[in-house]
């Protein structure tokens, strides 16, 4: 009887060794297809991006109309940007692709800061549509060579999960047709540091991932709590799919990057979350903006909000621009009542519901730091004497501008109008040098009252 007992429970014990072997066998290989899922998603969704730039720069090329160009720049933006985010989904940790994610960064930096100026005052150069004819024919080789592998993948039914096998097994540099392709891409964009970036350049703030890396700081977090981070600075409250991946090795600081489903909207936020402090370097939600129903002042009140409601505080509104139902508001942080333009954010919000759908916040983890401010040598009324003669001036700040030269200056703001015009003008709070001058969109200046 005992003999029979004991055989029994042997039999169970085995039945249940197997189902439960059977079944471990079963989640993980659900676990492996939604892996190699996000990762075909996450490629497809990068060659398609690609074949979106390589339209947007030709576009560019081709338009005669100042008031078109702005916009098709700031679609350059947000188009690397997203090429960005899905790069740093796929399994290329074991690969040099910091060449292509810088490349893809400052094209879209150049975008951005040629798009806000007013380019109907401060036109494109000779030298700029060198550079973005230049630019055009690069994209061109890197989708014909990220489309050439991607045909080889359809083709041989490659997985992602194989290739990610294959790196973590050998010493020495795979030979695959897609690895070889981002080899190539990385090597063939090289060159593009020579690139002639004609006068954006001084308004532009190359982006070094090394400095920022330095910069970093606060406990590692994990994927879950980059999950829950990213969620929490959203808004999102309710459980929705988050894919999450590291970001690739070429990066001197590393990151998440996070694909989160918007079901309000049938479409997806793509969020970068450095590990070191999960700092939020940059999110974009990519959709269809309906209508206008709300104001550009109206907008620039939920971007405030959303700043204060994830805790950045002392942050003031410099700047506000409108590009179709898409309102566009820089932040400088404010320190003494004195403006520190380094320390600057970006946030889009659509005009239909007044969503954050876009944040950048690069330059202010770069540069965020405390300062001790210098007394301006000059007083208000002395740095006036430097202004032209015909500006009515309508409001002024002090503020702390980079230069030409990459120093920090202590500056008066000057805000003014000459025959109906605005301006902003940058007096040295030091020797009276005017630093920089800008003629603004008339439509809804910002204005900070007193």
């Amino acid at each position: 009887m005992i003999r029979n007992i004991i055989i029994g429970a042997l039999v169970l014990g085995i039945i249940g060794t197997g189902y439960w072997g059977y079944t471990e066998q079963q989640q993980n290989a659900i676990h492996a297809n939604n892996v190699e899922g996000s990762y075909q998603r996450a490629y497809h969704s990068l060659v398609y991006h690609l074949d979106q730039l390589e339209n947007d720069l030709g576009t560019v090329l081709a338009m005669n109309t100042k008031r078109h160009i702005s916009p098709k720049l700031a679609d350059i933006w947000r188009v690397t940007s997203l090429a960005q985010s899905e790069i740093g989904q796929l399994p290329l940790g074991m690969m040099e692709i910091n060449e292509a994610e810088k490349f893809l960064h400052d094209v879209g930096t150049f975008s951005y800061k040629t798009a806000v100026r007013d380019l109907e005052e401060e036109p494109l150069t000779e030298d700029e549509y060198n550079t973005i004819e230049h630019l055009y024919d690069m994209s061109k080789d890197i989708q014909n060579e990220l489309r050439q592998a991607q045909a080889s993948l359809l083709k041989h039914n490659m997985r992602w999960l194989d290739i990610e096998s294959e790196f973590q097994s050998l010493d020495e540099p795979l030979d695959n047709t897609v690895v070889n392709g981002f080899d190539h891409v990385n090597n063939m964009v090289k060159g593009y540091s020579e690139t002639d970036w004609g006068a954006g350049l001084s308004q532009m703030d190359v982006f070094n991932d090394e400095d920022l890396a330095e910069k970093l700081n606060g406990d590692e977090i994990s994927e879950s709590e980059a999950k829950e981070k990213a969620l929490a600075f959203i808004g999102i409250e309710e459980n929705v799919d988050v894919q999450v991946a590291e970001t690739g090795e070429g990066l001197a600081y590393q990151a998440y990057s996070l694909t989160i489903d918007d079901p309000d909207h049938e479409t997806n936020y793509y969020m970068d979350i450095t590990k070191h402090g999960g700092h939020v370097l940059w999110f974009l939600q990519h959709r269809d903006i309906a209508e206008q129903n709300i104001s550009l002042n109206e907008a620039s009140e939920k971007a405030k909000e959303h700043l204060e409601g994830n805790g950045i505080e002392g942050m003031q509104l410099v700047d506000g621009k409108q590009y179709d139902s898409i309102g566009v508001f820089e932040f400088a942080y404010l320190i003494d009542n004195v403006r520190v333009y380094a320390d600057s954010i970006v946030i889009e919000v659509a005009l239909d519901d007044g969503e954050v759908i876009g944040y950048e916040a690069e330059d202010y983890l770069l540069n965020h730091q405390e300062r001790e401010l210098d007394q301006p040598e000059l007083t208000k009324e002395e740095a006036r004497e430097y202004l032209n003669g015909n500006l009515e001036v309508m409001e002024d700040h002090l503020a702390i501008i980079i230069n030409d030269l990459g120093d920090e200056v202590l500056c008066y703001e000057f805000y003014g109008v000459i025959n109906n015009d605005t301006y902003r003008i940058f007096i040295n709070a030091q020797d009276g040098n005017e630093e920089h001058v800008e003629k603004l969109q008339n439509a809804e200046p910002v204005y900070e009252t007193t």
